[in-house]
């Protein structure tokens, strides 16, 4: 196994893990999704910007969850990121 597989791999196992445990927040404690986005918006700015980055579509999807939006859109567009991230980062065969 080369090191490119390792990474697929993990990448794939850490951003599912990360999408089930938000969806698990959606449907047993939405308080959880609050204290994550308020304790990310407390980061210093070079922190939010890493922090940002490194997990991009969770925060796009905290962020999302956190706006004014009705819940169907939000819902939408929450499960339709989480399952589009984790269909690009399954580990394809080479």
């Amino acid at each position: 196994m080369n090191f490119n597989k390792i990474i697929s791999i993990g990448s794939f196992a850490i951003l599912t893990l990360l999408w089930l445990g938000f969806g698990a927040a959606l449907i047993f404690n939405r308080a959880i999704l609050d204290t994550v986005w308020q304790a990310f918006l407390n980061l210093p700015l070079l922190g939010r910007i890493g922090l940002g980055v490194l997990l991009l579509p969770i925060m796009l999807g905290l962020w999302i969850w956190e706006s004014s939006w009705s819940i169907w859109l939000r819902l939408i567009l929450v499960i339709g990121l989480g399952v589009g991230t984790i269909y690009l980062f399954f580990p394809k065969r080479t």
